[in-house]
């Protein structure tokens, strides 16, 4: 084969292996830079490197030998192919991640809780997102994160074969679906505060319509804040079981939403 631009030699020192594991790192590499845990923004660059490098030995032997690039272009075209692939799946794993953020965000603003404690990751987030967020993460890692996203990685050949853009309709379609279920989700996550919270804006009319000279909002701001803790420290266990549960089953069928 004559590789265009590149020497005999260098073809006989890398060989068919080199370029091989080459083109799959593009893949893996762009899916493990920003999927949860192994692509945090405290995650320094170095170790995002070597856990992509590791997973592409985990990958490369376990999927058919990929043919040799005969042309600088046509391994551009890969280069190009496997990067968006690889960062579509990163992306809808890190939806995962904003789930909880979501969730936290909207029970945070509902139990006057968005300015307390946060800051505990790269991106500001109200205190309630904080917890579930860096909550999720420890719990994704001990559910084989790991292991399942190794699983994901070869079973995304089958979903996208190598060389072959994805159609624009299908993945637009799996990322719509993937959207609108991270959103209803959230909005399922934080039912309890919002419903608390409806709760206690009707009980402050009621006692206000009463007694007007009641300062109600300097009695009841107290109540709704220890609620709302209250209420993360039941129901975060739940919250976390219905996500993990979420997580697991995208793991199972990620083409789910595509028709």
């Amino acid at each position: 084969m004559n590789f265009e631009g590149i020497t005999p030699e260098l073809m006989a020192l890398f060989g068919v292996g080199f370029w091989h594991a080459a083109i799959v790192f593009l893949r893996i590499g762009a899916m493990v830079s920003i999927m949860p845990g192994f692509g945090e923004q405290f995650t320094p660059t170095q170790i995002r490197l070597v856990s992509g490098l590791v997973f592409t030995a985990i990958v490369a032997p376990a999927i058919p030998q990929i043919p040799m690039p005969q042309s600088v272009m046509q391994y551009a075209g890969l280069m190009a192919t496997e990067a968006v692939i690889g960062l579509a799946l990163g992306v809808v794993l890190r939806m995962f991640m904003h789930m909880l953020q979501t969730a936290g965000s909207i029970a945070a603003q509902s139990t006057s809780l968005s300015q307390m404690l946060g800051g505990a990751g790269a991106d500001p987030m109200p205190a309630l997102g904080a917890v579930l967020w860096i909550s999720g993460i420890a719990l994704a890692m001990m559910m084989d994160l790991h292991i399942r996203a190794a699983e994901l990685m070869i079973r995304s050949y089958e979903l996208f074969p190598v060389g072959r853009f994805p159609e624009a309709a299908g993945l637009s379609e799996w990322g719509v679906h993937r959207v609108s279920v991270t959103f209803s989700t959230a909005f399922t996550l934080s039912a309890p505060f919002l419903i608390t919270a409806v709760l206690y804006n009707l009980t402050l009319g009621v006692v206000n319509r009463a007694m007007p000279q009641l300062m109600v909002v300097m009695i009841g701001a107290p109540v709704i804040t220890t609620g709302g803790l209250i209420i993360l420290m039941a129901g975060a266990p739940m919250i976390l079981e219905v996500w993990s549960r979420d997580l697991m089953m995208f793991f199972a069928n990620p083409g789910a939403g595509v028709q």
